[in-house]
């Protein structure tokens, strides 16, 4: 297995270039100046199931290249269940198509933090937010691992596709619980396998960066919420992956390359996830007579 260090740098190369194509993408499309008059070919989005996540409601008022950068597996959004006033964070929050959705929904008087350690990631977001008009947005630059906001500050953690990236799980986790306030949620998408996955897949870097190799299994990631001390912990299967679904993609290729039957081994296990959890509520105090 790589190191640490090595996968983070892999990760951050990918999603700049993801970003770079983004931003090329939407200058050379129809679609410019107006992004709902037409819709991205899948081909064009840097995961090709993410354009088929979102409602054209949703994406109305949405930058083009806000999709174009997208690489996550489920909606968070749509699932949890947001509530005006609410102060929202997202983890991995790529060109910042989760975080000016979130934004719209917690209304004025909430707020939505974008996290993202790559910088190109971070200048599109931002670019984004602005043609977008949304004012209650923040993009933070930092490690999901070191999350650069205080302890109990945040009723909401989102995330698309982005824990399974991480090498060092629990530390995120155990991020997630610190700056969570007491009663908040956690409502991530992720890639999990029911079962196990061939090693060799588990050693290949350029599968980490393919969200393929890092996904826990399902069991392992209730584990793993409950012992940081989340409670109502639920995983929701929402989408089996297919061959279909990676296609054109370089995870694809890397599938095509394995030993006969790991692939097909590897695709038969790996699912896209909604995935819960809550932190206890403050527990009240005082004295008693």
């Amino acid at each position: 297995m790589d190191s640490d260090n090595e996968i983070k740098e892999a990760v951050g190369e990918h999603y700049a270039e993801v970003a770079r194509q983004a931003a090329q993408r939407a200058a050379a499309s129809c679609c410019q100046p107006q992004p709902s008059c037409c819709a991205p070919a899948e081909s064009e989005v840097a995961n090709p199931t993410s354009s088929r996540l979102y409602t054209p409601e949703e994406l109305k008022d949405v930058p083009l290249e806000a999709l174009l950068a997208s690489a996550g597996c489920g909606n968070p959004v749509a699932l949890a269940e947001l509530h005006p006033g609410e102060v929202v964070l997202d983890l991995g929050s790529g060109g910042g198509i989760d975080v000016l959705l979130s934004a719209r929904r917690v209304g004025p008087k909430g707020k939505a933090y974008g996290l993202d350690m790559v910088d190109e990631m971070l200048e599109l977001a931002r670019e984004n937010q602005r043609k977008a008009g949304i004012e209650n947005a923040e993009f933070l630059k930092g490690e999901m691992e070191n999350i650069p906001l205080p302890d109990d500050s945040v009723d909401v953690i989102i995330s698309n596709c982005v824990v399974n990236l991480s090498p060092d799980k629990d530390r995120v986790l155990r991020e997630a619980y610190r700056v969570l306030k007491p009663g908040g949620r956690l409502a991530i998408s992720d890639l999990i396998t029911r079962g196990d996955i061939p090693a060799e897949l588990r050693r290949n870097l350029e599968l980490w960066v393919s969200c393929l190799a890092g996904a826990l299994r399902e069991d392992e990631y209730v584990v793993k919420l409950k012992s940081v001390g989340f409670q109502k912990v639920g995983v929701e299967v929402t989408r089996v992956w297919t061959r279909e679904d990676i296609r054109g993609t370089e995870a694809a290729e890397i599938v095509d390359r394995l030993e006969p039957g790991a692939g097909e081994q590897a695709l038969g296990s790996i699912v896209s996830a909604f995935v819960r959890a809550q932190k206890p509520a403050a527990r009240a105090t005082g004295c008693y007579g």
